[in-house]
């Protein structure tokens, strides 16, 4: 398996590509599969995985508490949350603006991201602190481009859904870096029965098994 580094700069390409997507730009004011987000605050969303990260490796995160991968989403604000809690709307109101720049203009700035990205994470070991600037902990890098990897995974199949175009083939790494933490999660979720009849067992299966 490639390094979560190079995983995560794969998985950003890909997002980056459907960013760029011609239908994402012409939808850009329409509402999007996800409810609160049109698909261009969505399509921003998509690319904040990517411009967060340039800006958590410039953060200080001194005097920040560590946490590990699972430990993030037990404290996460937004998991199986209401819509409207604060933090899902404060999620969807700093998509909806970023998204005001225009198509054009969030592609632009993702891109450059990922170029810094490139040339940042090529001499990294994924033992660096790092996390969103938002958060009041921080984690390993490799832990947080995990989270990224995630998050990618899953709003690239939202928004590629959003404008009615087949959701991208993910390289299968990062495929299964994102399907192994949304197993796990699911598990805790839904209990590890109910997980592994979801996928093995159709007659039994719960209505849903979802993990966020």
């Amino acid at each position: 398996m490639t390094s979560i580094r190079d995983q995560y700069r794969t998985a950003a390409r890909t997002a980056l590509a459907l960013v760029e997507d011609t239908a994402v730009a012409k939808a850009w004011a329409e509402p999007s599969a996800l409810a609160g987000f049109t698909v261009g605050g969505l399509a921003a969303h998509l690319a904040q995985q990517i411009t967060s990260v340039t800006a958590g490796l410039a953060a200080d995160h001194a005097g920040k508490a560590h946490v590990t991968l699972f430990e993030h989403y037990d404290r996460a604000a937004w998991l199986a949350a209401d819509l409207d809690n604060d933090y899902n709307t404060g999620i969807r109101d700093g998509g909806e603006q970023a998204a005001e720049a225009g198509p054009a203009h969030v592609a632009a700035q993702t891109r450059a991201a990922l170029t810094a990205l490139d040339t940042a994470l090529a001499v990294m070991d994924g033992t660096e602190t790092s996390g969103n600037t938002r958060w009041p902990y921080a984690m390993t890098l490799d832990d947080f481009l995990r989270t990224r990897i995630m998050e990618i995974v899953v709003h690239g199949d939202d928004l590629a859904y959003s404008v009615a175009i087949d959701t991208p083939a993910f390289d299968q790494d990062v495929f299964d870096t994102a399907a192994w933490m949304l197993a796990r999660l699911a598990a805790k979720r839904h209990g590890q029965a109910n997980l592994v009849r979801a996928l093995a067992r159709a007659e039994r299966a719960p209505e849903s098994i979802s993990g966020l």
